[in-house]
């Protein structure tokens, strides 16, 4: 039957006679074709974007066609398999773009495969026709087959390749080596890939009432850890009331991944109790409280990491990575508040009927909102440029740490126009390091933006034995700018005076002396790999303790040479 039944609403899943015999190797055949296609389409044509995104076509197309197939339902699967497929394909277009116009299509990427992801069960339970009178325990029970039956055939790919090595090996011992061969062939391994694949989900979806007493069975094992987390968030909310939150907002950089986590691992185990519908949830009322306790932790938790990476905006203000991370956490908010009102609203018997509701509602918006930030609709890098320049002209952000290098390469085309408007607008510094960030023909080593309270740190850490102010100031800015430097107690000696505006100092620090000149007149931002490597490669294998109260002295030795507590440390300067 090559036309969709006529039926009005979808049978249940739970009753509907899901075994085709045709199945696996419908399947397996039409994702061996894909994975062949793939391999011509991204064989030497790596940095193709007509290739790439022909390949990205194939495989979402095929993807998506392979979950939701039925020998009764073709037509309609079929032309959303290739919807989905032209949409992905254009965003692939976009990532691999050799002008990198965009700062964000690789998140932009992730957001259309985050959109088809949810898009897939919705459609499986037939919401293209009942739209929000689709009922939850369709949409639910497909998304954990679809977890279980694509996890079992990933599973089974694995053991088919690990039995055509074993037998590989064992026509080797008759000096057979065609199996082998075929092995090292590319084409072979896209194409035995999506066979196997194939195969073993047609295989798995055959049998759903299987796969049905499966998901109960994992649910009611990750219900076994929702009693715990919900004692842990008490303990934690408890003690942030009582303490404060201060120490999250000194915590910028992990606190908001871990509160992120914690909020989905709550909101995984709150449906891992509540399930399908009341006849499957549990009757144990320590299981029901811990769900309510789980579904109430969501929101303060995901509030919490807006605060926090509200706290590093502030601090380092914007860029594309942030502006996809306050999104995220935004839909995270939204998703703990819709879960607050569902408590409040379903009262002691309803609650959890309306928590599924509230799944099935934010499941379908934020499929629209991640297909709406996947299009190029918004422009991060752009917002993240004026967002940047505005601190600096605020002067919220020194011009000697303000990074003119992610501009060039992580900001896109605005970025770029940013530095040339800089150029022909500005002048001094500022014109001098956007000329040299524009001049770049390669990503400089990038190396994470160092925290204010750690700059601080190393330079507790420095002693400086130096009695002129101006020479002082400038051992300051010039260690600041080193983030290597003085993570350990370490003093700055004066050597002497060098050519020109050059001073020749040392750093002792870990039992090691480091030689470098300081320019009075420069003004000094944060290293580069080179100049780490030469900093490195100074570096003398003689070692001696230093301390805070080391004694330095300066003796003559075929030249001069530094001695730390009447023990010579590194080779002669001089």
């Amino acid at each position: 039957m090559t036309q969709d039944t006529a039926a009005a609403p979808q049978a249940s899943l739970h009753t509907a006679d899901n075994d085709w015999p045709l199945r696996p190797w419908v399947l397996g055949g039409l994702l061996a074709l894909a994975g062949l296609m793939i391999h011509i389409a991204t064989h030497g044509h790596e940095d193709s974007q007509g290739w790439i995104a022909l390949a990205s076509f194939v495989f979402f197309s095929a993807i998506f066609a392979a979950f939701s197939i039925d020998r009764d339902r073709l037509v309609t699967p079929a032309i959303a398999a290739v919807g989905i497929g032209v949409v992905m394909a254009g965003l692939a277009w976009r990532a691999v773009d050799p002008g990198d116009y965009l700062a964000d299509e690789e998140y932009a990427f992730g957001a259309g495969v985050i959109a088809t992801t949810l898009a897939l069960p919705l459609f499986q339970a037939g919401f293209h026709r009942m739209r929000m009178r689709t009922p939850y325990r369709d949409t639910h029970s497909h998304i954990w087959n679809d977890f279980v039956s694509g996890g079992g055939a990933l599973a089974f790919v694995g053991l088919a390749w690990l039995l055509i090595g074993v037998l590989s090996e064992l026509f080797q011992l008759l000096k057979i080596e065609l199996l082998k061969l075929l092995i090292q062939q590319a084409w072979f391994g896209w194409t035995f890939s999506g066979l196997t694949f194939g195969a073993a989900l047609g295989t798995l979806r055959n049998h759903l009432k299987i796969l049905g007493t499966l998901q109960s069975v994992v649910l009611l094992v990750l219900s076994l850890l929702a009693v715990p987390l919900a004692a842990a968030l008490l303990i934690f909310l408890i003690a942030m009331v009582v303490s404060g939150p201060d120490v999250l907002w000194e915590a910028t950089r992990s606190a908001t991944p871990i509160l992120l986590a914690c909020a989905f691992g709550a909101f995984v185990l709150t449906n891992a109790i509540i399930r399908d519908d009341d006849s499957d949830m549990t009757g144990s009322r320590i299981m029901r409280a811990t769900a309510f306790i789980l579904a109430m932790g969501i929101f303060p938790l995901t509030v919490f990491a807006a605060i926090s990476m509200g706290t590093r905006v502030a601090q380092h203000g914007l860029s594309p990575e942030r502006l996809w991370g306050l999104v995220a956490i935004a839909f995270a908010c939204a998703y703990g508040l819709s879960y607050i009102v569902a408590l409040v609203r379903g009262g002691r018997a309803g609650w959890h009927d309306r928590l599924r509701r509230a799944n099935l509602h934010l499941a379908v918006g934020g499929c629209l909102l991640a297909l709406v930030l996947a299009l190029p609709i918004f422009d991060f890098g752009a917002i993240s440029a004026r967002n940047q320049i505005a601190r600096m002209e605020a002067g919220r952000t020194d011009i000697s740490t303000f990074d003119f290098t992610a501009l060039r390469w992580d900001f896109g085309e605005a970025g770029r126009a940013a530095l040339r408007d800089m150029v022909k607008n500005s002048d001094g510094e500022v014109m001098a390091r956007a000329q040299e960030a524009l001049a770049q023909k390669e990503r400089p080593y990038r190396r994470m933006p160092e925290e204010q309270d750690e700059v601080g740190k190393r330079l507790a850490n420095m002693r400086i034995d130096v009695t002129d102010p101006a020479v002082r100031l400038q051992v300051r800015d010039y260690i600041a700018s080193q983030r290597w430097s003085c993570n350990r107690p370490c003093i700055i000696v004066d050597l002497g005076t060098g050519e020109g505006s050059k001073r020749k100092m040392a750093r002792l620090e870990d039992r090691r002396m480091m030689p470098f000149d300081l320019d009075m007149n420069a003004t000094y931002s944060p290293q580069t790999s080179d100049e780490m490597m030469a900093e490195e490669a100074m570096k003398s294998a003689q070692e001696a303790e230093i301390g805070p109260e080391s004694k330095v002295e300066i003796r003559p030795y075929n030249g001069r040479q530094i001695y730390v507590d009447g023990q010579p440390l590194g080779l002669p300067f001089e």
